[in-house]
């Protein structure tokens, strides 16, 4: 009986806090994943990872707040990769997107946390960079800063989409072009292929391994500086393209104006219908625009409070479930010692083959603890546990 007990003892505080010898306790790298809606970000991340976030296959974005995977190994390297949602996501606002990616990052910098490198992924296969993919390039580049592009790689995917002479010339335009990568290139960002095989996309992050973890622009603007949301560069990027937006759906709305009132005079009824129906339609799209500009500033400071809580919550949780495996620990280690002295000697031989498991999974679990209280990849994984909580659909 006592063997048996000594045995699902150990069993229990293994579960506690879901021990593996394995696990990563190595030196750390935090890698946040950046670029438009559906370009591979998930993708490439599982590919790597082998995890199995789940992959948007339409229109409909399936990433649309910050993930950040469990720790995994890579030569002798705790990895940890955070899945970053698109400013052009189905589900959230621009605005919205912004202030859950500063609040990640302001947490993690505030916790004396830096990332060592920056992905920003873009498809090969696209024809041109459009609007979408030149807005989100352009919000990434105010997020790092000029002095952070050191520690950024450009991955070009979809390789296999498109004939090797075409992906060569759209390449070289891309990093020739100031309109394009060329500025970032200059500053010292590197512009890598990835072929869709984790040889290729372990080479990636065996680049960044080598980087000096760096702060990123916003996170001095936060932090350092004190500054709101609206005030950083990200932010003045987003409301600039909110003007700009406006002052579009302004001169739309005018030219309608004046059709109506020429569709009045002409008697055309079918026309007014017709008119009447896109000028709804357009005048809630400037709600929503302006409703978006609005919302940039409202919450961010309270959600920057509620994340911050949330965090120290799961740490004093971590701590009680820690203590309570201690104390466990210490009372069933009596119970075993009045029985070791009753048993007999094969008993005994069982049992100090056992407790000396158990004292090995007790003492992982205390470093396991310490780790996830001060290590990069405890931390970020509390974050990321917090954000879902925050921010998750």
């Amino acid at each position: 009986m006592a063997v048996e007990r000594l045995s699902n003892l150990a069993h229990a505080i293994g579960g506690i806090v879901n021990i593996d010898k394995n696990s990563p306790q190595g030196d750390e790298v935090a890698i946040a994943v950046m670029g438009p809606t559906g370009v591979g970000k998930t993708s490439f991340i599982n590919l790597v990872s082998g995890s199995n976030l789940r992959v948007g296959r339409n229109l409909v974005s399936c990433t649309s707040v910050v993930q950040v995977e469990p720790p995994f190994l890579l030569d002798g390297r705790a990895v940890t990769l955070i899945d970053t949602p698109g400013f052009d996501d189905t589900n959230r606002s621009d605005a919205d997107i912004l202030k859950q990616i500063a609040a990640f990052l302001a947490t993690t910098y505030q916790n004396g946390k830096k990332l060592a490198g920056v992905i920003y992924i873009h498809r090969i296969s696209d024809v041109r960079m459009g609007g979408i993919s030149t807005r989100n390039f352009r919000m990434f580049r105010q997020l790092c800063g000029e002095s952070t592009l050191k520690n950024v790689v450009i991955v070009t995917n979809m390789w296999g989409e498109v004939s090797r002479e075409v992906g060569e010339a759209r390449e070289a335009e891309l990093a020739s072009d100031d309109r394009f990568f060329k500025p970032v290139l200059d500053q010292g960002a590197k512009l890598l292929r990835h072929d869709n095989t984790t040889e290729s996309a372990q080479a990636i992050l065996h680049y960044i391994f080598g980087n000096q973890p760096l702060s990123l622009r916003i996170q001095r603007e936060l932090v350092d500086q004190k500054k709101d949301i609206s005030q950083t560069a990200a932010g003045e990027e987003l409301n600039r393209a909110f003007a700009e937006q406006m002052k579009r759906h302004r001169e739309e709305l005018a030219t309608l104006q004046q059709e109506m009132r020429d569709a009045i005079r002409e008697k055309d009824e079918q026309a007014k219908k017709e008119l009447l129906a896109e000028t709804k339609k357009l005048q809630a799209e400037m709600a929503r625009v302006e409703n978006d500009s609005k919302r940039l500033v409202s919450d961010y400071a309270k959600q920057q409070a509620e994340l911050q809580k949330r965090m120290t919550d799961q740490a004093e949780e971590a701590k009680r479930a820690v203590e309570k495996a201690d104390r466990e620990y210490q009372n069933r280690m009596k119970e075993l010692e009045d029985h070791w002295r009753n048993s007999s000697q094969a008993d005994k031989s069982e049992m100090n083959r056992q407790f000396s498991e158990l004292q090995q999974k007790y003492e992982h679990t205390q470093q396991l603890y310490k780790n996830s209280s001060s290590s990069g990849g405890g931390f970020f994984s509390n974050l990321g546990r917090a954000l879902d909580g925050l921010f998750g659909l």
